[in-house]
């Protein structure tokens, strides 16, 4: 493959799976903005930590069935015509049955003593009592979507997430519009049960065949998939263990509404901005585990992700840094502006994070699991202790301060991995591109502090033109922008 085409794939990728994901982004968004106005920051920040408490204790009953279940399936064959693709269909049916039920007993027994470490009181335990409900439909909805992905249905998969998410939305709105705080547990369960019917909907007109298995039988054969599966999410488990933790500290010292706007700015930060990753992650991922042992093929494909991630995310950061107030308050309402200075400083961070994204797959990539997994928490731990010292003598500005320091961190130490484990490192000209781009998100976080007025705002307009024009060079350069469009062009004008 050349060059060229290697990064149009990669531009490729990223625009299909970005597509669906910028779908989600906007129901999300949607979802969020209502939420904001109908129930505040104290609101989001009480749902924030139900939804945590799901997340955390799924990942710690789940097994790592979503990611080792999709490894196992793709790896039995053509689906139509494997007996033990069906099988190990029927066996990871089961089992997600299995962990569903006991992730859901589990939330029900500890319900009280939850609400007493999560809250400091015994008040929401019948609230946690009813978010369990919502875990198990969760839990059983990855089951539908880790067949799905496995089998490759990609269309089935994006059908599933949207139309799920969407159905959630119509009919959750209206709960947190007439009955506000007390809408709140009724809809998570009803999200999650929403999610769970679509997606059964949607793998039964993609032909999934499954049978619930005996139990033993289910778990003498599934054990291959379980091993593999608890190693691959001891790293989830670890992060959400921390962000956590953060939550709960923020909680005690500043209050539920303190939790609701560090949410919403973790949101910015993660999901609207992250896009980016989750859309590369996709394609990434694969392609790079295909060439990870022949270290120039490697070297090729982590520089070239390297660059299209950074290009990419370049204008997005420059665009937040200079419209993050009205930004803000279109995706929330003027009580979380707030967070204008965590998500300005934190922002500055993803451009880091856009460099040490691509290189931190290759330790997943080379199944280096010890490695990987001690890399997790040694980062996780400094992010740990940078947010809690951040927020502790700078509340939210500190906060958004400390993300920043933990990426450049996170970068330096990959890097430095990478470079002694693998002889793997990224080639001087990329740091030449990316202190250009440092340079213009440095001139948007400046103007930002600028008194307003007339020659703020022409400012504002100038660096966000000269950084999509920058990014757009150097697209050209490697892809051929112009030669593209006018192939395009010729093609459409010839079937006219």
């Amino acid at each position: 493959m050349s060059d060229r085409q290697g990064y149009k794939t990669i531009l490729k990728a990223t625009s299909l799976f970005g597509g669906v994901q910028v779908f989600n982004i906007i129901i999300s968004l949607v979802r969020s903005k209502f939420i904001a106005l109908f129930i505040g920051p104290t609101g989001m920040g009480i749902s924030s930590l139900l939804v945590a408490t799901i997340n955390l204790v799924g990942a710690l009953t789940n097994l790592g069935l979503d990611r080792s279940g999709v490894k196992e399936i793709a790896a039995n064959g053509a689906p139509e015509c494997q007996d033990d693709q069906v099988e190990t269909l029927s066996v990871l049916h089961t089992l997600f049955w299995l962990t569903s039920i006991f992730g859901m007993i589990l939330l029900l027994i500890s319900a009280q003593w939850i609400s007493l470490w999560v809250f400091e009181d015994t008040a929401y335990t019948n609230a946690v009592r009813g978010v369990a409900i919502a875990l198990f439909f969760r839990q059983m909805t990855q089951g539908k979507l880790t067949q799905l992905q496995g089998l490759r249905r990609l269309g089935g998969l994006a059908k599933a997430n949207l139309w799920g998410n969407f159905m959630a939305l119509l009919l959750t709105v209206p709960l947190y519009y007439f009955y506000q705080f007390d809408a709140i547990v009724p809809a998570i369960i009803i999200g999650s049960l929403l999610s769970f019917i679509v997606t059964t909907y949607i793998a039964k007109r993609e032909s999934l065949h499954v049978r619930l298995m005996g139990i033993n039988d289910a778990w003498q054969k599934g054990q291959p998939m379980i091993q593999l599966g608890v190693m691959l999410s001891l790293s989830s488990i670890i992060t959400l263990v921390v962000g956590y933790l953060i939550q709960l500290f923020i909680s005690s010292l500043g209050g539920l509404g303190q939790v609701g706007l560090y949410n919403a700015g973790f949101v910015i930060l993660n999901t609207y901005v992250g896009l980016v990753f989750t859309a590369m992650g996709t394609d990434y991922f694969p392609r790079l585990t295909e060439v990870v042992d022949q270290l120039e093929k490697a070297r090729s494909a982590v520089a070239a992700q390297a660059f299209v991630a950074l290009v990419l995310i370049l204008p997005i950061i420059v665009i937040f840094l200079s419209l993050a107030p009205w930004i803000i308050e279109v995706l929330y309402t003027k009580e979380f502006l707030a967070i204008v200075p965590m998500v300005t400083w934190g922002i500055l961070g993803m451009l880091f994070k856009a460099v040490s994204f691509s290189l931190g797959y290759v330790l997943i990539a080379k199944g280096d699991s010890n490695l990987f997994l001690k890399t997790t928490v040694g980062f996780n731990a400094i992010l740990f202790t940078l947010n809690i010292l951040g927020y502790r003598f700078g509340g939210l500005e500190g906060l958004g301060m400390s993300f920043l320091v933990y990426y450049i961190i996170h970068l330096s130490g990959i890097s430095l991995i990478v470079k002694k484990r693998y002889q793997l490192q990224l080639p001087g000209r990329f740091f030449g591109l990316l202190g250009l781009g440092i340079l213009c998100c440095l001139a948007a976080f400046g103007v930002s502090f600028m008194a307003p007025g007339i020659g703020q705002i022409s400012l504002r307009v100038l660096v966000i033109a000269i950084t999509c024009l920058f990014s757009l060079y150097h697209l050209d350069q490697k892809l051929g922008l112009k030669e593209l469009f006018s192939n395009q062009l010729k093609r459409r004008n010839g079937d006219h």
